[in-house]
């Protein structure tokens, strides 16, 4: 069992940065995946980035690409998501996900079926 725990959402002006923090209970967080998901208003949840269990391969969507980075501690068991030149379409709920994949691959991390947990949301609103 593990739970997830997003913080550093907040409202931001158009080109500004955050860092998200995904905080997991758990001793064996370090066998586990994580994504970072997002769901706008009135749109279907999408997939953001994605880390293996070790950190050593990443995955981001194109529209994120150059501006978001993921990156995990395992050692203090949290996920990051660095936001930087943030843009208003930007806007949404952020989500973290993780379950433990035999093979981590680009296909499954973007799945957010493949996910079993999940935290509760951060808000992140990007004005222009």
């Amino acid at each position: 069992q593990v739970q997830l725990v997003e913080s550093g959402g907040g409202m931001v002006q158009a080109g500004g940065s955050l860092r998200l923090s995904c905080a997991a209970s758990g001793r064996t967080f370090d066998r586990y995946a994580v994504g970072w998901f997002r769901q706008a208003l009135g749109k279907e949840r999408e997939f953001v980035a994605g880390i293996s269990s070790s950190g050593d391969i990443t995955y981001s969507t194109d529209s994120v690409k150059g501006r978001f980075t993921i990156s995990r501690d395992n050692a203090k068991n949290t996920v990051y998501l660095q936001m930087n030149s943030l843009k208003p379409e930007d806007t949404a709920v952020y989500y973290c996900a993780a379950d433990w994949f035999p093979i981590y691959s680009g296909r499954r991390s973007i799945d957010r079926s493949a996910y079993e947990y999940w935290g509760q949301g951060t808000q992140v609103t990007v004005s222009s």
